[in-house]
């Protein structure tokens, strides 16, 4: 017998339906206690979907609200649904995908894939036969109503559908769908491709059988009239670029016409689709050989593409100049997420290459959206990165006319490729920089606020550049109009140039030192002019500032400034306040920096450091025993205090001692390295060897098996700050840190970074006969690592280590000779007894060699270092 509603329970759930429309919040609260109470009652889901499937004379959205209201239940507690009540939503949702109302069909398809996505495909096997079986209805609506469950159910559960576990339905459906691409119905075609899609990334061997029919059904697409279909086109080609390039590569040049046509669509969201495929194109390892020929067309389509639409221009208030005393609001302001205290030590001489700023062509944030604009700018960039020089023909004489255009729109798109070539173009960039240089710098007061934000960008693209030059040609002049646009009236260029400046700074550094008083005012009036969100990158701006600039920052006028301003906020924000994050990190840079200068400020901001930790730790002991009734703790309050905690051990040095001695840090600290989260354990080895660096005499009654007992899987970064943390506390102790006869972790020491070399070696240095057996193991990966590390205490300690090993045991060393010679030819001025360290054993391998030998051996140097070790050690 089929179920029947009661005539007055189901008009209280109408009337519930109703209700939740209102936008009054009590009434919402009340809605929400009611349907606690209706969810009681087990048959509460069949008036649900009697409402969404049988009562067509109620209107679309209550019917469709009630179906909504059942995803939510099925979700939250499918599991303990009745079967018959299970039984009767399955068969309804079945009996009506074919509903007169899209709205109503699409909400019995979200209905379906929620159901199948609760372990129910395997429990539900007529429900692919029965959608497929539909799918050759007569009736429009109710083919488009499987077609769009199905799309959904491949969306949600794409792998299951590939697996035996349902017996490869797969190979049944692909061939189906593919008989619909030539669908009369546009939506149908474009549900069709759609769902085959969903399939291509995994590489499902039913569409791997059926790939080349699959590929002639899209280029019979190609140029479909409807615009949903062709974006589905280009996003399936742009997959099969990623997966199936052998099987495009016989058609490249006619994909690209096409794509390239595609690009301009009237449509801007088959533009966008077709746009990605530059973007995925270039890193294709064919793209120079197959894009070459097609740059003089591919160019000019992707700058025009940079220039803001008109919708961008309402959406980013484009006409609005002054908006500074417009509060933000929340939504506004993105979470922040903290990246946990490296232990890091002064690499090679040369910049890394900086591709790691290079991503973020976000000079428009509020339209985090992916758009049109963003995606032109990211594959111009990433074609530069291909092409280098060979891209900028096709591009000068372009610029020129966008950088000098009338129209503001144009020139500010001018300014943004300007800006996304910097890292791909800048050698061919070189000749033309002086001139353009002082034209963005002239750019920065333009009256449009969107072009002095992007001229922001572009300037800091170039900052690298700017700083290798005299400082009065560019940097000076450039440094006083960022910092006029730090005070800007409107809050885009205020965060532009607040993250330009924070560039600026990381290239420039020690030369700043001459413009700090002028910096600093900047700085700290911007403190009393900006909202919330700028506020944060303020605090960015001046912890790179403190990074920069180090130990000069330490001068009494500069402190007097600096300081008030931030102290006045830390004292404002409340704990549990997610503001502190970017404070804490700021103030951990500044501590740093200023060294003895924060002994004034040092003891309140240790104890709420403290206090931050022991708040968290205990939040989270209370969730773990009870976490019905205690919500989990966010842990980036305790990382964040952590590290602060190391940048004060860092700047006050010994002056933290008392603080500690009045503190329970070293119990704290000794929970945090147990912590299940590795960004907790990262952070507290590396206060551990701050500590030992700053007062041992608190680190040494502590030291058991804390170190050599890593909780959890091993992180790489959590594995290099402990490893660091036991090599400075070797050199504390003067001897072997480790606990009764355990063999030391070697095997984990070894990986390819320099701080395991580094304790490896001070562990030779306190304890050689214990570790020197093991040489032969790591003299290799050592030598390599150790020689791109500058000349300091800490390379110093870990060599002195290796020699002494050498001694206790030279046959580790004679295999790789070779890589000890290059690894002590990278010091630049050993002290005296260390050379001479190097000395004997370089002359003791010769001596027992024998000439011939040596001779033959040295054959095998590079020239340099054949000359370095003559100069220097004579042999």
């Amino acid at each position: 017998m089929d179920w029947q509603p009661d005539e007055q329970g189901l008009q209280q759930v109408l009337q519930l339906l109703k209700d939740s429309q209102s936008p009054n919040t009590a009434t919402q609260r009340i809605v929400q206690d009611k349907l606690k109470q209706l969810n009681q009652f087990p048959d509460f889901n069949n008036y649900l979907i009697f409402v969404l499937t049988r009562l067509k004379s109620e209107d679309e959205p209550t019917r469709s609200l009630s179906g909504l209201i059942l995803k939510n239940n099925v979700k939250a507690h499918y599991q303990s649904f009745p079967p018959p009540v299970a039984d009767f939503i399955k068969q309804e949702c079945l009996n009506n995908i074919g509903d007169a109302s899209s709205l109503i069909r699409a909400t019995i398809g979200i209905l379906i894939t929620t159901i199948a996505s609760k372990g129910e495909l395997q429990m539900w096997p007529e429900l692919l036969p029965q959608l497929c079986n539909l799918l050759n209805s007569e009736d429009y609506n109710t083919c488009e109503g499987a077609f769009g469950a199905l799309q959904k159910i491949c969306e949600d559960s794409s792998e299951l559908l590939d697996s035996d576990a349902l017996n490869r339905p797969l190979n049944i459906m692909i061939p189906k769908f593919l008989q619909f691409f030539k669908h009369c119905s546009p939506k149908i075609r474009s549900h069709a491709i759609a769902c085959v899609n969903q399939f291509i990334m995994d590489r499902a061997q039913a569409l791997m059988d059926n790939i080349d029919t699959f590929i002639e059904h899209l280029f019979a697409l190609a140029v479909d009239d409807d615009p949903e279909v062709r974006k589905n086109v280009c996003r399936a080609l742009v997959m099969l670029l990623e997966v199936r390039i052998d099987r495009l590569i016989p058609h490249m040049h006619s994909i690209i016409q096409y794509m390239l046509q595609r690009t301009q669509d009237h449509d801007e969201n088959v533009a966008l689709e077709a746009c990605e495929f530059w973007l995925t194109l270039a890193e294709q390892p064919i793209c120079k050989e197959v894009l070459a020929s097609h740059l003089v067309q591919l160019i000019p389509i992707l700058v025009n593409g940079m220039k803001y639409s008109e919708i961008d221009i309402i959406l980013l208030k484009g006409d609005v100049e002054e908006d500074e005393a417009v509060p933000d609001s929340e939504q506004d302001i993105k979470p922040r997420f903290h990246k946990s205290r490296t232990v890091t030590l002064p690499h090679e001489a040369e910049r890394p290459d900086g591709s790691e700023d290079a991503e973020d062509d976000d000079d428009d944030d509020a339209l985090s959206d992916w758009n049109l604009r963003k995606c032109s700018a990211a594959a111009l960039d990433v074609l530069a990165n291909v092409f280098r020089e060979e891209l900028l023909p096709h591009l000068l004489p372009l610029l020129k006319g966008l950088l000098f255009h009338p129209e503001w729109v144009v020139k500010e798109s001018g300014i943004l490729v300007l800006g996304a070539i910097a890292e791909g173009c800048m050698q061919g960039m070189v000749p033309y920089l002086p001139e353009l240089i002082p034209h963005l710098i002239q750019c920065l007061s333009d009256k449009k606020a969107l072009v002095r934000s992007i001229a922001c960008w572009t300037l800091s693209r170039y900052a690298h550049w700017v700083v290798s030059q005299p400082p009065d040609m560019h940097l000076k002049p450039l440094m006083t109009e960022l910092l006029k646009r730090i005070l800007d009236g409107n809050k885009r260029v205020q965060e532009a140039a607040c993250s330009a400046f924070a560039t600026l700074e990381e290239e420039a550094c020690t030369e700043l030192v001459p413009y700090l008083s002028y910096i600093l005012d900047t700085l700290v009036f911007a403190f009393g002019k900006y909202q919330h969100k700028n506020l944060l990158i303020l605090y960015d701006a001046i912890g790179t500032l403190a990074d920069s600039v180090g130990h000069h920052l330490n001068q009494p006028e500069y402190i007097q400034k600096l300081m008030p301003p931030l102290i006045q906020k830390w004292n404002e924000l409340k704990d549990e306040d997610k503001d502190l994050f970017p404070l804490l990190e700021c103030l951990s840079s500044v501590a740093t920096a200023l060294q003895s200068g924060f002994l004034p400020y040092c003891e309140p901001v240790y104890q709420r450091c403290v206090t931050l930790v022991q708040k968290t730790l205990a939040q989270a002991m209370m969730y773990t025993q009870h976490p019905e009734q205690y919500e989990a703790p966010d842990k980036d309050f305790m990382i964040v205090a952590l590290d602060l905690l190391s940048g004060l051990a860092e700047g006050l040095g010994g002056h933290v001692e008392q603080l500690v001695a009045r503190s329970n840090i070293m119990t704290l600290l000794f929970q945090c390295m147990q912590d299940s989260m590795p960004e907790v354990r990262q952070s507290s080895f590396a206060l551990l060897g701050d500590l030992t660096k700053a007062c041992f005499i608190h680190v040494k009654p502590c030291i058991g098996t804390t170190l050599l007992t890593p909780a959890g899987p091993p992180f790489i970064s959590v594995c290099n700050n402990a490893t660091w943390a036991i090599g400075e506390i070797c050199m504390q102790m003067g001897e072997c840190p480790a606990s009764g006869n355990r063999p030391l972790p070697i095997s984990r020491l070894t990986s390819p970074s320099a701080i395991p070399a580094i304790t490896i070696g001070r562990l030779g240095y306190v304890c050689p006969q214990e570790v020197a057996p093991m040489l032969q193991q790591f003299i290799r990966p050592w030598c390599t690592s150790l020689r791109n590390i500058r000349d300091n205490e800490e390379k110093d300690s870990a060599f002195r280590g290796i020699c002494m090993m050498i001694g206790v045991n030279p046959g580790g060393v004679v295999q790789d000779f070779i890589f000890f010679c290059d690894a002590v030819a990278s010091w630049v001025s050993p002290k005296d007894d260390l050379r001479d360290m190097f000395y004997k054993i370089l002359h003791g391998f010769k001596d027992q060699v024998g000439e011939d030998n040596w001779q033959q051996f040295s054959e095998q140097f590079p020239p340099l270092l054949k000359e370095r070790l003559a100069a220097f050690y004579g042999v």
